[in-house]
């Protein structure tokens, strides 16, 4: 009997216990080994250039830069490159980010480890791969008109307590268009107030603290 290829696999998260428990879970399947590790983003773009895995996991929160940047630089040298984001739960902007940057999929580090292998097994196969409730956190705003890059800015600058006049001065804008801006960011997000904005900015990924 032909035995199945070997799927290899580059691991990159900053937290050395992820990434032991990754190697044996992927190390005790039979077809499936860990070619190298890496705990920031640069250094999971040089083992990628190193080794060329099949498939990366990559954390979305890394030392030196987020995982979705990784994932872009890695991508603008290797398009074919399967990446694949294994991170805790995340608002669906951040999901949709690491998606929009060529991700193949976004797993959850609380699956079951028979889960993780058999959807890494999927992605190996060409298919892209979402859990259920990851699908579901996506389908919940779709079609929602989404913030401007100027919008987060200005969401972003109220989360740190700036006042209308300190935050058209940090961006070089008018107090009435910072107005403006406040008041298209709280009907976007269906927020009654700023606080009600920061906490869904955040919880959704659009801004962070």
């Amino acid at each position: 009997m032909i035995e199945p290829p070997t799927i290899r696999i580059l691991s990159v998260d900053d937290h050395p216990l992820v990434r032991e428990g990754i190697a044996a879970v992927v190390d005790s399947e039979p077809d499936m080994k860990i070619v190298a590790s890496a705990s920031t983003g640069i250094d999971g773009i040089r083992e990628f250039r190193k080794h060329r895995p099949d498939i990366t996991l990559m954390d979305l929160r890394l030392p030196d830069m987020s995982g979705i940047d990784a994932i872009m630089a890695i991508r603008a040298e290797f398009p074919q490159a399967r990446v694949v984001i294994l991170s805790m739960f995340e608002g669906d902007v951040e999901i949709q980010r690491a998606l929009d940057a060529g991700a193949r999929g976004y797993l959850l580090k609380s699956m079951p480890p028979e889960d993780l292998v058999g959807e890494l097994r999927q992605v190996h196969a060409g298919k892209r791969r979402l859990p259920p409730e990851v699908a579901s956190q996506l389908s919940q705003y779709f079609g929602e008109e989404s913030l401007t890059p100027r919008e987060i800015e200005v969401l972003q600058q109220v989360a740190t307590g700036g006042r209308n006049r300190e935050i058209g001065e940090v961006l070089g804008i008018s107090e009435v268009t910072v107005k403006v801006h406040v008041k298209r960011i709280m009907d976007k997000l269906r927020a009654k107030d700023r606080t009600e904005a920061i906490a869904i900015g955040i919880r959704r990924g659009i801004i962070r603290l």
